[in-house]
């Protein structure tokens, strides 16, 4: 190997030797990588900075004078002294990793598993380093076209373009492409990135040395790259690792610090990922990237790692709500879908944080661009599904009140959709004041609970269980209230929590459904 694949080589983070987190160490470069690295992050940062502000900074120059052509020997000057410490900077990193007997081993791992095209070496996966780097493991695009799918979900307004609102659709696309899409994922922001850096690498650690945790890169059908890690747990036999649990992770959510900790903890086998621009996977978070990125990891899991549909629970926090409902919508067949803190349109969600003069502008943007409405997309799935609602929540509800709460809204969506004769309008009126506090221990009997199920379980087994399921056309107006809150306690859990602790154990299960001997009956 030349000294070129040291200098433009990927960034070694750790080196993974099987020790307990408190002797973890980073890996600690040479005097001479350690000084390049750092004259090279600085002017990178330096960058990153110079490309949020750039209208700034080019107003400013303009003013002081700086594109007339008697000041371009200056700016010529001050390019080429730039270009000439990048220079010396790549050329002593390179040096430097050339006399690390880590980087050294890394380098020539990294070789081999390219030959190979494979990362499958265990010789590999014992460095973490820069995932652009990592070869591809899965890829969707060279997969049998019979086991491709074709996603349904339309994340765009379909229309011809107004000349009278062009001044506003210009306005829209301008917010997203600058700063809209960085406000609604702050994690794709590479600032946040690399100052959250050595927690990722030390969540990363422990998930792959403590959980036997495997990472994988996953190429999408638009050729991002998706960075993954899966837990696997199906010789736990006395465990639930037979069920595998992907975790789609929030706005500002990444798999090595987020929701996976969880499912873990119960013994699931478990797959996580980063959204598109999420630290090791590329791309952008828009929703066409999104639902692609998604739909490779439930490919992934089916063909690659084994797992059957029917065995896989989709896990979703916040804004990952979205990107569990896709694969909700286009995998049917999942054992169950568990919401955790998530809202049903991120609409309502951007217009109570922008001026009420920009609400016109705000909502092309989102219909447009970003159409997160997890509304519909719940009306596609007819699985068992389980939100939870944290009642502390400063996120999804405004000033903390439980009754502005975004999950209320899903919830009653999903009901009034599945059970629309027994969620009426009086129904509906009460489970709305019921869901302005938190909710109270039931006060259903056995005997109750039992004729609540035994209505369920009758009609599902005559008419199929297919939704909307028109259960309760004839029913006395108190067996309808008592119906709708049954129906409300099994579809919903209380957290007492604010947005973004930890869920514990106790409020993660397989999501309730009505059991009958027919099953599923789609329409």
């Amino acid at each position: 190997m030349s000294i070129l694949n040291y200098i433009f080589g990927p960034k070694l983070y750790m080196e993974y030797k099987g020790v307990p987190e408190p002797q973890r160490k980073m890996y600690e470069p040479g005097a001479a990588e350690k000084f390049g690295d750092q004259i090279l992050s600085t002017l990178s940062v330096m960058w990153n900075i110079s490309y949020y502000t750039s209208p700034l900074i080019i107003t400013f120059l303009y003013r002081r004078g700086y594109f007339v052509a008697e000041s371009m020997p200056t700016l010529a000057k001050i390019t080429t002294s730039v270009g000439l410490i990048v220079m010396i900077s790549l050329f002593m990193r390179g040096i430097g990793r050339l006399q690390s007997r880590a980087y050294s081993s890394m380098m020539k791992a990294l070789e081999q598993a390219k030959a190979n095209k494979t990362c499958g070496d265990a010789d590999l996966r014992r460095f973490d380093f820069e995932f652009s780097a990592w070869p591809v493991d899965f890829d969707v695009g060279s997969t049998d076209d019979d086991k491709k799918k074709s996603l349904n979900v339309n994340s765009r307004r379909s229309g011809s373009l107004k000349i009278a609102t062009l001044p506003c659709e210009l306005a829209a696309y301008l917010a997203i492409s600058t700063f809209g899409l960085s406000m609604m994922y702050p994690g794709s922001v590479k600032l946040l990135q690399k100052f959250m850096r050595p927690m990722l690498i030390s969540g990363r650690a422990k998930l792959i040395e403590d959980d036997n945790g495997l990472r994988y890169k996953i190429k999408t059908i638009d050729s991002n790259e998706i960075d993954t890690v899966f837990v696997d747990n199906r010789n736990d036999n006395i465990g639930n690792g037979k069920t595998l649990v992907i975790c789609s992770e929030g706005n500002a959510g990444f798999y090595e610090i987020g929701i996976m900790a969880t499912p873990i903890a119960l013994k699931y086998s478990v797959l996580g990922w980063n959204h598109p621009g999420f630290e090791g996977s590329t791309g952008k978070p828009y929703p066409e990237q999104d639902r692609n990125a998604i739909d490779a990891v439930v490919q992934f899991a089916i063909q690659q790692l084994g797992f059957a549909v029917e065995d896989i629970i989709l896990y979703g926090w916040s804004i990952g709500g979205f990107s569990t409902l896709v694969a909700a919508s286009n995998y049917a067949g999942v054992k169950g879908v568990i919401l955790d803190a998530t809202f049903d349109d991120v609409l309502y969600l951007a217009e109570t944080r922008m001026p009420t003069s920009l609400s016109g502008i705000v909502k092309i943007a989102i219909r447009n661009y970003c159409n997160l409405n997890n509304s519909e997309l719940a009306m596609k799935y007819h699985g068992p599904i389980l939100l939870i609602r944290r009642t502390e929540d400063e996120i999804i509800a405004e000033d903390n009140r439980i009754e502005t709460n975004r999950g209320n809204f899903l919830t009653l969506s999903v009901l009034k959709y599945r059970y629309p004769n027994i969620f009426r309008a009086a129904q509906i009126g009460k489970a709305t004041n019921m869901l302005s506090k938190p909710l109270e221990v039931s006060n259903f009997t056995v005997a109750e609970e039992k004729l609540c199920m035994s209505r369920l379980i009758t009609y599902a087994s005559d008419q199929g269980k297919s939704f909307p399921m028109l259960i309760g056309e004839d029913y006395s107006e108190e067996v309808l209230n008592q119906m709708a809150m049954f129906l409300l306690r099994k579809h919903l859990r209380d957290f007492s929590s604010t947005h973004c602790s930890q869920l514990p154990g106790e409020f993660f299960s397989i999501p309730w459904d009505i059991p009958t001997e027919h099953g599923f009956v789609f329409t």
